[in-house]
Order: C-alpha cells, then sequence, then structure tokens
C-alpha cells in the first residue's frame, strides 16, 4: 500500500493552518499562564484585586515597557475574544435555574447589568479616546524629531 501524497497547495495549506493552530494554543497557553502566575500571587499576597486583574495589569505593563511583543500574544487574544462567549454559557445556565429570583428581582438584576454595562462601555471610551490622543502625541513627536534630524 501506497502512502497518500497532496499536491504542494494542499501541503501548504495544511502546514499554514497546523501553523496557525500551533500559535493560537501557544499564545493562549502563555496568557493562560500568565493568569495563573497572577492568580497565584494575589492569593499569596492576599490581596483585594483578583488575580486576572493583576495578570491584565502585568501583561499590558510588559507591552508597553517592550518585554513581550504585541505579535506574541495576539492570535491567542484574538482567538480568546472571539469566542468569549462560550464562557458565559455556565453563567446562562445557572441564570435559568433561578426563574424564582428572576420573577421577585428581576428588575433590579437587569438594573445592574445594564448600569454596569453602561460603566463598563463609558470605561472603555475614556481609555480608548486618552489612547487615541497618546498615540497622535506620540506620532506628532516623531515627526517633530524625524523633521528636525532632517533640518
Amino acid at each position: 500500500m501506497s502512502a497518500v501524497t497532496l499536491p504542494n497547495t494542499q501541503t501548504a495549506t495544511v502546514r499554514a493552518a497546523l501553523g496557525r493552530f500551533l500559535r493560537v494554543a501557544l499564545q493562549s497557553a502563555a496568557l493562560a499562564g500568565i493568569w495563573v502566575v497572577a492568580d497565584f500571587v494575589a492569593r499569596k499576597l492576599a490581596l483585594p484585586v483578583p488575580g486576572g486583574v493583576i495578570g491584565l495589569v502585568a501583561l499590558l505593563a510588559l507591552l508597553f515597557c517592550g518585554g513581550v511583543a504585541p505579535r506574541w500574544v495576539k492570535a491567542g487574544a484574538d482567538w480568546l475574544l472571539a469566542d468569549m462567549l462560550l464562557f458565559f454559557i455556565p453563567a446562562a445556565v445557572a441564570a435559568v435555574q433561578y426563574g424564582g429570583l428572576f420573577r421577585e428581582d428581576g428588575w433590579r438584576l437587569a438594573l445592574v447589568v445594564v448600569g454596569g454595562t453602561l460603566m463598563v462601555m463609558v470605561a472603555v471610551a475614556f481609555a480608548v479616546d486618552r489612547a487615541a490622543g497618546l498615540e497622535r502625541r506620540l506620532a506628532l513627536r516623531r515627526a517633530l524629531v524625524a523633521r528636525h534630524a532632517r533640518a
């Protein structure tokens, strides 16, 4: 029996898909590793902040100082964000189990959800506005430095 051989284009496609899969898997594992380490630190030091928040701040600091290049975590972060809805399915199932709670206090829960969503939206808008302003200032500074270098 002879081995099945794929045409070169199919082989290249399979290699590219395998490479993407491995990149996403490794980057997602690295992000999970940052979370595990941050959670361990938060528990050991009895910090009042969750490990996920500490991990997010640590990753942000590493990205800003150049310790981690954005391309090293982009594919894994994109995959996690794209499939984030799957992480909330257990919460939806739990909500179905507590129908009585929703009938009695549903308006309060809805108010908290809507209020929390609005606060997150405002905070994200503020952060994006500040980041865009910072990016504009940095681009202007780079342009001025380049102009002075040419002169």
